[in-house]
Formats: C-alpha cells, structure tokens, sequence
C-alpha cells in the first residue's frame, strides 16, 4: 500500500557514478591518501551524545500522542479482530498470533485466553445478551464459549467480571471463511465462506442449514433490519437477498444484469429502518437496492471498503469509506453527495454511525475520526496506535472505544461527548 519503495540498487549506482575527464585537472585523491583522525570508542560516544543531546535513562518517546486510557499488549502479532461484551466490563481480542484474549477493559486482567485456533483470528464476537463468544480464524474453524460465573462466585458490587469464566461449548470447521456475523436478537450465527456457501448456526444445539454458493467468495453479509433476511455480496460482483428461515433467494443481481458490480464487490450494509440495502466495489460504486431490485447507483472516490445507514429516522443518509481516505455522506433518496468530510489523507478500514449525526471511522494511519454527517467537519481525533487500526468496538453506555491494530496493540479509549 505504500509508495515509499525504496529505489534498486541498480539506480543508485548509476546516481553515483562519476566521469573523469582529463581537461579537470589532476584526479581527486583517494580515500588512502586522506588523513583520518584516530578517535577512540568512547569518544566517539561522546561527541555524538553532545551533538544529540542523548541521555541513555531517557525513556524512548512515542511518535504520536497517545490518548488512550488503558493499553493491552499480550498479543505478539497484528491484531484484526475485537468485540465489547454488552453486559459487562469484559472484551474480546484476536489475532495473527492465533489467540483470543478475553479481558477486562478496565484493567487489562486477562479471564480467558483460546489457543485453540491453528490460523488467524479474523472475526470475535459476543452475542446480543453477552452470554456467549463467538470466535473464528482464517482456515474457517469457529468455537462457541459460554459466559458463567465460576463456583467460588465473586463480589458483583466490586467488580462486575469477577468470578466469571469462558467455557468451550461447541466447535465447527466449515473450510476458508471470509465473514461471520451474530443475529442482533437470536442466538444464530451466520458465515461467508471462499467457495460462496453461507451457513447459519442455531447454537449452542449447532443445527446448521447452508445457503448454496455459486462457485465464488461471498465477500460479505448483513443481516436486514426486520431480521429476517440477509443481504450478501460476491467476489464476481453479484449480490443476493436471502430469505434466512427458508433458504430462498428473494431477489438476486447476476453477471448478466446491468446493475451487476463490474468489479468484486467488497461490502454491503442495510438499513434498519427500510428495505434498503447498499453494496460497494473496488471501483469505487456504490449500489442502492430494494428486495425488487437495484434501483440507483453513485460514485465514491476510490475502493469501498465499508458502508453504513444512519441510525436516524430523521436523517436518512448512507455513509461510505474508501481505501483512498474518502468520507463521503450520500442522501440515498437523491442519489446524490450530501458532504464529503474532512481528508482523513489514509485509507478508511470501518465506519459507524455512533450517534444521529456522528459517524466514527478508523484509518491505516493509526488514528479514529469521528465526523459531524451535516458538515463533514470533524469533532475529534483519537491518536495512540504506531500502526492501521483495523477494527473498534463501540460502547455508547459507557462512552467507550476498543480499537486493535497492526502495532500488536488493544486500546481503549473514552470518546469526547458528541454534542449531537
């Protein structure tokens, strides 16, 4: 991704080479010939410390400031994935270590920690009510763990985690996973997988049914807001409405269709409020469909990589995030730009609306953005990781963020007040 690459070795010889022509006078002497100044170790050290101004017991800063108030470092790789539990203090991390940590966010003491998985963690997720933890790596192998107090109990009014552990309730190995999501009111868990299958889990039990695949990734899924159905993009750039209980296809755009992504189509979101639903491409297109098909379509400045409605019922915009840094704020009626927001000057890798009108995003540069949709201005900027942050988790009770990144690094951070 990045344009700094340094040039071959080939090109900076022929930088230096050098031309000697006898009309120059004498040639220049070589390095034999010059004088040098014998100095010691020591006072080698030592000029270089004044010329410095090194201190050997002065701690090694950090290049950005770091506004976080708790950072977690067990991990020994990249961090990809993370989740909040909504009941209590605990959260989850996982990583290209192939390790999940469950830890509490306050202090950073570690509960419960899954070796279990052979490949990377890309997706760690609670359930709706907190009970249970869903976690899977890049090989598509999942694990269910369940929340319980331990029997020695704990002390609730002290700290709301103690006393808790995780225990393994079910597995599953359903070969390359591309996606897995919780049902935001049931305990079913739903999969994309690389030859396009999506199975849907009702756990712990395990029954599973597949949607059939046609051959290709299924790049990623969202479950509609009544739902009920599922909303599902392809690495050939189709995309589907499925019927989750009876396994129809209730509306489908195929290579044939106009509407068709001419590229790979890398993300979807739906609305909570309507039957509407959105997918993007590495082109930049942005399509808005209904369950009777597509029915319009804009542009974004580079590839999309996240999408998301508001949660309004007053302000009925989409907002999109691009790999070129682009925060774009669409009106879905029009089909046309509302705003575009403030350079973010870096790649976008998430973006959510965490408020009416606050839409919060996370970059490859390390930073939070969080934007006022209005006027594309931005309210604040969260700095601490040394890496891309590619993933957060949003508490609005508690006004909490939990980010992972490339650094190796969990933090948590308390999001300004919105003033929405």
């Amino acid at each position: 991704m990045r344009d700094n690459t340094p040039p071959r070795p080939a090109d900076i010889e022929d930088d230096f080479e050098e031309v000697y022509d006898d009309n120059d006078g004498p040639p220049p002497e070589d390095d034999d010939d010059l004088e040098m100044e014998e100095i010691t170790l020591e006072e080698l050290e030592s000029r270089l410390e004044s010329v410095y101004d090194v201190s050997d017991d002065e701690d090694r800063k950090s290049p950005v400031q770091d506004n976080s108030i708790f950072t977690f470092q067990q991990h020994t790789a990249p961090v990809f994935a993370c989740a909040l539990n909504p009941q209590n203090s605990l959260c989850a991390t996982g990583g290209e270590d192939d390790k999940v940590y469950v830890w509490n966010r306050n202090n950073g003491e570690v509960i419960h920690e899954i070796t279990e998985h052979k490949d990377t963690i890309t997706e760690v997720h609670f359930n709706h009510d907190g009970t249970y933890l869903a976690t899977g790596d890049l090989a598509g192998e999942i694990l269910l763990h369940k929340l319980q107090e331990s029997s020695s109990g704990g002390n609730a009014e002290k700290e709301d985690t103690v006393g808790l552990t995780m225990r393994k309730v079910w597995e599953y190995s359903m070969g390359d996973m591309s996606w897995m999501r919780w049902h935001k009111g049931a305990n079913v868990l739903i999969a994309g997988s690389e030859d396009g299958e999506i199975y849907v889990f009702r756990l712990p039990a395990g029954d599973c049914k597949i949607l059939p695949g046609q051959g290709v990734r299924c790049e990623s899924g969202e479950i509609t807001g009544d739902g009920k159905k599922l909303f599902a993009s392809y690495n050939n750039g189709t995309y589907k409405l499925w019927d989750i209980k009876t396994a129809a296809v209730l509306m489908e755009v195929d290579e044939q269709h106009p509407m068709v992504h001419q590229e790979g189509s890398t993300t979807v979101a739906c609305d909570k409020e309507s039957p509407l639903y959105m997918s993007g491409d590495e082109n930049g297109k942005i399509i808005f469909s209904t369950p009777n098909g597509p029915v319009g379509m804009v542009e974004a400045n580079g590839a999309v990589e996240c999408l998301a409605f508001s949660p309004s019922a007053d302000f009925r915009m989409a907002a999109s995030g691009t790999l070129h840094g682009q925060v774009a704020i669409w009106d879905h009626s029009k089909l046309s730009l509302r705003t575009e927001c403030e350079r973010a000057y870096d790649g976008i890798t998430k973006i959510q609306w965490i408020s009416d009108f606050t839409v919060l995003v996370s970059t490859l540069q390390g930073n939070v953005i969080a934007y006022d949709a209005r006027t594309g201005q931005r309210k604040f900027t969260l700095t601490g990781h040394l890496a891309e942050v590619y993933s957060f988790s949003f508490d609005p009770k508690e006004s909490l963020l939990l980010t992972v990144s490339e650094d190796n690094s969990a933090k948590i951070f308390k999001v300004p007040e919105l003033n929405d």
